[in-house]
C-alpha cells in the first residue's frame, strides 16, 4: 500500500500536534528480568483503558482513521508515566509498523515527549509486534536502520506466534528477540519445542541478538529456558502487569521455588 505523500504530511503534522484520539488510554507496566544478574532490567509499558481496561477493549476503538494517532499516543504515554513512576530502567514501547509512515518524521513526538517528561532517550527499545501482518519489509527494514541510527534499541515481539519467520530474524538482526507465549507453555515437557528455541538461541547467538522468553508461568517453565540458555524473562511466575505502577520482582522466593 502506497501513502500519498499529502495525507502522510498531514499525519506527521496532527501526531506532533497531539491530536485527540477520541478516547482515553493509560499504562500498565510489566517488569523485565535478567536473571544472571537477579535484577529488573526493563519494564515493557502496555497499554490499557483509562480506568485500567485491557488491551482488547483499547484495540476495539482503534480503526483505519485513527491507528496513526495511536500509535504516537501510546509512546507518548508510556514515556509520561514511566517518568512519573521514576522508571530508570530500559523501557520497552511496542510500535505498531504499518502505522509509522515515515520514521525520521514519526520518531519526533517521541522524542519530545522524552525531553518533556525527562526520560533517557537511550532508555527506549522498540518492540514491533508479530501479530500485525507488515505490508513492507523493507520499510520496516527502513524503521529498524532509523531507529538503530538514533541510538534505539529494537526488538521484534511475540516471535512464533504470527507472521514473522527465521527469513526476518537474520534480516532485520533487532537487538532483542521476545518468543511468544506459544513457544514457552509447557515447554519443559515437550522435546520439539525445546529442539526449536535452542535452534532460534543458537541463531539470535551467532548474530548478537539477546533473546528473551516471555509469558513464563510455571517454574519448570523457567528451569527448561534457562537450560536452554535463555536469561531474560518475563511473565506472570516473577509479575503481573501493574496499572500505573511498576512492580517488584521477588527473587528470593524464587530462588527458592528452583
Amino acid at each position: 500500500m502506497t501513502i500519498p505523500a499529502s495525507i502522510r504530511q498531514q499525519t506527521c503534522r496532527d501526531c506532533l500536534a497531539g491530536k485527540d484520539l477520541g478516547f482515553e488510554i493509560s499504562m500498565a507496566f510489566q517488569p523485565i528480568v535478567d536473571w544472571r544478574a537477579q535484577r529488573i532490567c526493563a519494564f515493557e509499558a502496555l497499554v490499557r483503558g483509562p480506568n485500567g481496561e485491557g488491551a482488547g477493549w483499547v484495540f476495539d476503538q482503534v480503526t483505519h482513521d485513527n491507528r496513526y494517532y495511536f500509535d504516537q499516543a501510546c509512546r507518548v504515554k508510556a514515556i509520561e508515566w514511566a517518568s512519573k513512576l521514576g522508571c530508570s530502567n530500559y523501557l520497552h514501547i511496542n510500535f505498531l509498523p504499518n502505522a509509522v509512515y515515515n520514521p525520521e518524521t514519526c520518531i519526533k513526538a517521541t522524542i519530545e515527549a522524552a525531553d518533556l517528561y525527562h526520560f533517557d532517550l537511550r532508555k527506549l527499545v522498540f518492540e514491533v509486534t508479530e501479530g500485525e501482518e507488515i505490508i513492507s519489509k523493507s520499510h520496516l527494514q527502513r524503521i529498524f536502520s532509523s531507529y538503530a541510527a538514533r541510538g534505539f534499541q529494537t526488538a521484534i515481539d511475540d516471535y512464533g506466534s504470527g507472521y514473522a519467520s527465521h527469513e526476518w530474524l537474520v534480516e532485520l538482526r533487532p537487538h532483542i528477540l521476545k518468543l511468544d507465549r506459544s513457544l514457552i507453555i509447557d515447554i519443559d515437557r515437550d522435546k520439539e519445542q525445546q529442539a526449536g528455541v535452542k535452534q532460534v538461541v543458537a541463531q539470535c547467538e551467532l548474530q548478537g541478538t539477546r533473546i528473551l522468553a516471555e509469558g513464563i508461568e510455571t517454574v519448570a517453565e523457567l528451569q527448561t529456558l534457562l537450560g536452554l540458555g535463555v536469561n531474560f524473562v518475563q511473565g506472570y511466575l516473577f509479575a503481573y502487569p501493574g496499572f500505573q505502577e511498576l512492580p517488584d520482582v521477588d527473587f528470593a522466593q524464587l530462588e527458592k521455588m528452583l
